[in-house]
């Protein structure tokens, strides 16, 4: 359902609701605070011109997710982009151990940043992954599994680097 003809308290309501959602996805995968923003922008503002009729909250939060994945996607590719480093400390890590992880995490190639993300931290299965990135369920598998080996290899590097 397009959001053109509803009043702006239920497209606010609609906001409200998944921006938290939007915002850590997107900051997953562009690594950086001002790109997420734009990107949680852009998907919202498509959301209010072009949203399909959902058949029920899964799925609405799933068309944002497949919308707010895909701009992430198309901004990695675009040739303007410029090279940031990450604002770590606007990502929502609880425990000072996290950062660490974190880091990782944000030093990951945005593909396996992805997949991490949206299994982890979202809990998604790797057929709903597959789904929202329009990947194959063995390449999501697949890059579920490089992206754990190498946090495991990295995080092991730093432990023994501290002994």
């Amino acid at each position: 359902m397009a959001y053109k003809s509803c009043r702006p308290e239920d497209f606010e309501a609609f906001v409200t609701k998944h921006e938290n959602t939007l915002y850590r996805t997107a900051l997953a995968v562009m690594g950086n605070v001002s790109d997420a923003e734009d990107v949680v922008q852009e998907a919202f503002l498509r959301a209010y011109e072009k949203a399909p009729e959902f058949q029920s909250e899964e799925h609405e939060k799933a068309w944002l997710i497949r919308v707010t994945v895909n701009l992430c996607n198309s901004r990695l590719r675009s040739p303007w982009r410029k090279r940031r480093l990450p604002l770590l400390n606007s990502y929502p890590a609880s425990e000072p151990e996290q950062h660490e992880l974190l880091e990782q995490i944000v030093a990951l190639e945005p593909k396996y940043r992805t997949v991490i993300h949206l299994f982890y931290y979202e809990g998604y299965s790797v057929k709903d992954i597959s789904e929202l990135t329009g990947q194959k369920e063995a390449t999501v598998r697949s890059h579920l599994t490089r992206a754990r080996q190498k946090l495991k290899l990295v995080l092991k590097e730093d432990d023994y680097e501290s002994i």
